[in-house]
């Protein structure tokens, strides 16, 4: 067997697969520092920041197998420790000082403009020029100091670090450029010693300016949330326009379903503000989300699901909003409400119905067989996997029918299982991989 590498050797990377897909599947484990896409034999070799962040990924995908856009691409040690060959694209020369640094960034849910970018990096001496670009390693960024000493001590200070909390990871290079040259000073370039530049008179740019970035998320549109989230661009059938945040859910079962059951399945895809069953119509229910977009993923992705024997119809509603009254239940200020943190990271996750759920925040001496004791009255368990990530325990509970897996969400998330609120997602992993 390959001893371990902080490089990864992934097999089986189909046409359809992008840098960015192989990105979002490893970046949870830590900064990739280097990626070399090897088209003509469908592989693909990934350098982790350090060898334990290869060896968790290793872990994890050794038991559960990885699936991009449909394809499973197998992964292992390469027997490389270090990738010499550099993208073209980086313009970097590694650990040579240099007033002009390379920065990408990496796990980036939220978009990176100038503004941002000098917030970030002018604390630490006067920077002179800034250029973003996107290239096949991701978003990337030249910064240009006034001396190479500055430049020094803000790679010193940066590197590694997130400009939000949990995502937008900081890697930096020195550049091999001698001079950045800048021609207009818009939310892509600025030359800083140079205000008088035009802004280029293309339109603006799709990525909007923001205030302070103190550590904080900005304040931004969710669309451009969602958009960064999945990786750029919005996924197919989502349009991001919508307006409308509250929606009926009809073709309900009236003897299995209540309120707080349909907010675990609609809180999948946004905050819930207040659910209300309506009275004379039984198996109807409106349901307002925290803002359009939010309702408009519910609608796209849970159109046509089955739950309790019956295909669940999902369109938006008439009414912008659920009045106040008895009959609502609020939620406004739940704190199960999923999209209250890391937003962004939660858009990610979502998608239609699927066999597998994912359970995450269990108690840490849980077993497999306690995993299916919680579950198993809802359906068919085909295979279940307990594991550990980031030393917290989560498993993976595979159903035989998509129906199934979603009436275990709706029953059993937020529920307490040894003093733990276990918390429940359909996972897009289509199998489960066994110890050898």
């Amino acid at each position: 067997m390959t001893e371990p590498s902080k490089v990864i050797h992934v097999r089986n990377v189909g046409h359809e697969i992008s840098e960015n897909d192989l990105l979002q599947l490893f970046q949870p484990f830590g900064v990739i520092t280097k990626l070399v896409m090897l088209r003509a034999k469908n592989q693909a070799l990934l350098q982790m920041q350090d060898v334990p962040s290869a060896i968790n990924a290793l872990q994890l995908y050794t038991n559960i197998q990885p699936t991009i856009r449909g394809r499973n691409v197998y992964v292992q040690f390469s027997s490389h420790q270090e990738l010499t060959t550099m993208d073209q694209n980086t313009q970097g020369r590694g650990d040579e000082p240099n007033r002009i640094l390379l920065v990408t960034i990496h796990h980036m849910l939220y978009p990176i403009t100038v503004e941002v970018l000098h917030q970030v990096f002018s604390p630490h001496g006067f920077v002179e020029k800034i250029v973003t670009f996107q290239k096949s390693a991701g978003f990337q960024a030249l910064i240009q100091y006034q001396s190479r000493q500055l430049a020094v001590q803000a790679r010193t200070s940066l590197q590694g670090r997130n400009i939000y909390d949990g995502c937008c990871q900081l890697d930096i290079q020195f550049s091999n450029l001698d001079e950045l040259q800048v021609n207009y000073n818009n939310d892509r370039s600025r030359d800083f010693t140079n205000p008088n530049l035009p802004s280029e008179q293309k339109g603006r740019s799709s990525q909007p300016a923001y205030g302070d970035v103190v550590g904080y998320p900005p304040q931004m549109p969710n669309a451009a949330a969602i958009a960064a989230a999945f990786g750029g661009g919005l996924p197919p059938g989502i349009s991001g326009t919508n307006d409308r945040c509250t929606v009926l859910a009809s073709n309900l079962n009236p003897d299995r379903i209540d309120e707080d059951k349909l907010f675990n399945l609609f809180s999948l895809y946004g905050n819930i503000v207040r659910i209300k069953l309506l009275r004379n119509k039984p198996d109807h229910a409106l349901v307002q989300m925290g803002d359009g977009f939010q309702a408009e993923l519910a609608v796209h992705f849970l159109k046509g699901a089955m739950l309790f024997g019956k295909r669940l119809e999902v369109n938006f509603s008439k009414h912008p909003n659920i009045t106040q009254g008895a009959d609502t239940h609020e939620y406004m200020n739940s704190n199960l409400n999923r999209f209250n943190r890391n937003a962004a990271k939660n858009y990610r996750y979502c998608c239609s119905p699927t066999k597998m759920i994912h359970l995450s925040t269990l108690p840490q001496d849980i077993t497999e067989e306690e995993i299916g004791n919680l579950v198993e009255e809802h359906g068919t368990i085909v295979n279940t996997k307990l594991f550990e990530m980031n030393g917290k325990k989560q498993a993976l509970v595979l159903f035989e029918t998509e129906e199934e897996a979603t009436e275990a969400l709706v029953c059993k998330h937020a529920t307490s299982l040894a003093g733990s609120i276990v918390r429940i997602s359909f996972s897009q992993l289509q199998s489960i991989r066994e110890n050898q």
